[in-house]
């Protein structure tokens, strides 16, 4: 499919086309100028463009995570119905990826394993029932390898997103559990709770059976990042007891408290999730998205200034253990409260977890409430853009993942509200830091043609090794006369957030919203690692 940007409102340059002509026809070296067979055959090596400098000031400006969840489970988002063909189950897919796109975000979070079950072709585990009615049941198609090819070529990150642990609700989950799940296999895996029931953290055959289902994943698909939410050990239940009494006295020798004891189990599959991920895929991020607070002040005198559940007494999850370890790449909590709310305040909260990331190397996302618009509180446009209003001016925070897409597409307005505050312009996904900081590994793009339509331009190069998407920028002449020096400054001013019309992993882009005086565009490609690699030459469109 052709890439759409979509509208972004710029300034108007204030010289004329003919002020730049001599560098909107200047090559940089090694580049080719031969766009007429782009983005056919295989992708061609790059040419070497302007190098790029270690960082430019601006770098953090244009970087941001956009994401969504995209729900699997009880068909909250998609499939909108158990059951559909496989035709009628990818147009709504694409429908959804568009509809990212055009909400200017830049990744989705797809529910690939919701109930210990897969929506993708497995050899470990049963295809989930929310794709055909039938757990087990065959789609006829791998949803989750046709969702990262889908989301790439528009640019979207693709990350998968698991729940390590739950197998679901006893009614319709375990008591229809396909006759081939580990579960009907390993029966003292399972551990009843209530009206749910869940693996056992306890179990170390549990650990190694979950890590070797992520691992299958992350080796044979090319998602950009691994995800979990926040079911680790269940939410307190009145009336309900999780009997792991088995499995602590198998294995809690070490421990005197069992609480302790819990959170190690978890910790554990956190180290061995992120040091696996990190010795096969160091490009794929690995992050989770904990229940907002941590432990409250009242508690412990480091925790936050809140009054709610703690995720580290109910569930065992000691999200500061993964963040001072590193076993996670970052962290985005549920922090799913209005601004001045008594019992968590978004505003304290946030910033709570903004000194728990504090140099640490750890990134932090802010999952947002989208589901909550139209509750009391939230019922105004702003209800979203209020909340990024103060989050993202800290430094700290990296971006925003927002639960659930459904609730974006039925809320335009709060989604128009943001694109008009926060979203204005397209932002390209946060860096993977990689072994050995070996800086970019794709070189410049070649062949860039653009040709101007109707009131827009389209931009196409070749598709080059070591890829994995494109950003494409529109200079205003000052730019591009800057890259005549071929120094840093003139590297930095071309790829100013002002100036990105959007990225894509095909091999063009349509700009809707062209300058009116300008000198070109010129298109660079992100690695594995989304690390940005040199400019390509200049294409001029009305060459």
């Amino acid at each position: 499919m052709r890439s759409m940007a979509r509208a972004v409102i710029t300034p108007r340059a204030g010289t004329r086309w003919a002020a730049a002509a001599a560098a909107t026809t200047v090559l940089l070296a090694g580049c080719s100028a031969n766009g007429s067979d782009s983005g056919a055959g295989d992708p061609v090596a790059g040419g070497e463009g302007l190098a790029a400098p270690a960082a430019c000031a601006a770098d953090g400006d244009k970087r941001q995570m956009r994401g969504t969840w995209l729900t699997t489970v009880r068909n909250i988002d998609w499939p909108s119905e158990p059951g559909l063909s496989a035709e009628e189950q990818k147009a709504e897919l694409d429908a959804w990826l568009d509809e990212s796109v055009e909400m200017g975000l830049n990744a989705v979070f797809l529910h690939a394993r919701p109930t210990a079950d897969a929506v993708y072709e497995s050899d470990l585990e049963p295809w989930a029932r929310y794709l055909t009615g039938e757990q087990g049941g065959d789609p006829g198609y791998d949803p989750l390898e046709y969702a990262v090819e889908e989301a790439h070529e528009r640019g979207l990150e693709m990350h998968a997103w698991f729940n390590p642990y739950r197998v679901g609700l006893q009614d319709p989950d375990v008591e229809n559990l396909a006759d081939d799940h580990p579960v009907r296999q390993n029966p003292e895996w399972l551990v009843d709770f209530g009206t749910e029931a869940y693996v056992d953290p306890g179990n170390p055959e549990v650990r190694e059976w979950v890590t070797s289902v992520i691992m299958d994943v992350v080796e044979r698909y090319d998602i950009d990042g691994m995800h979990f939410d926040d079911f680790f050990y269940p939410y307190p239940k009145d009336g309900a007891t999780f009997d792991d009494d088995a499995s602590w006295e198998a294995h809690g020798g070490d421990f005197d408290d069992r609480g302790d004891w819990r959170r190690e189990n978890v910790n554990q599959l956190m180290r061995d999730v992120h040091g696996q991920i990190q010795e096969t895929k160091p490009w794929v991020s690995f992050g989770v998205s904990p229940f907002g607070i941590w432990r409250n002040d009242s508690t412990d005198p480091t925790g936050s200034p809140s009054s709610g559940l703690q995720s580290y007494d109910a569930q065992y999850a000691d999200t500061r253990t993964w963040i001072e370890e590193g076993t996670v790449d970052y962290v985005a909590p549920q922090l799913y409260w209005e601004r001045g709310f008594a019992t968590a305040d978004y505003e304290a909260l946030t910033e709570w977890w903004a000194d728990e990331v504090e140099g640490t190397g750890v990134d932090l996302y802010v999952g947002q409430a989208a589901y909550r618009l139209g509750d009391d509180g939230w019922t105004d446009d702003d209800a979203l853009s209020s909340q990024l209003d103060f989050s993202g001016e800290l430094d700290q925070v990296s971006g925003d993942i927002y639960f659930s897409i459904r609730s974006l597409r039925e809320n335009g307005g709060a989604v128009e509200h943001l694109l008009d505050t926060h979203y204005a312009r397209p932002a390209l996904p946060p860096v993977i830091d990689s072994p050995g900081d070996e800086g970019p590994l794709a070189d410049a793009p070649t062949g860039v043609s653009a040709q101007e339509g109707d009131g827009t331009v389209e931009v196409e190069w070749q598709r080059i090794e070591d890829a994995r998407f494109y950003a494409v920028y529109r200079l205003p002449a000052d730019a591009a006369q800057a890259l005549e020096d071929g120094d840093d400054q003139a590297y930095c001013a071309a790829l100013a957030p002002e100036n990105l019309v959007g990225m894509t992993g095909g091999s063009t882009l349509t700009d809707t919203e062209p300058l009116e005086d300008g000198a070109g565009y010129v298109v660079t490609a992100l690695d594995d690692y989304r690390a940005e690699g040199p400019v390509s030459e200049i294409a001029d469109p009305r060459s």
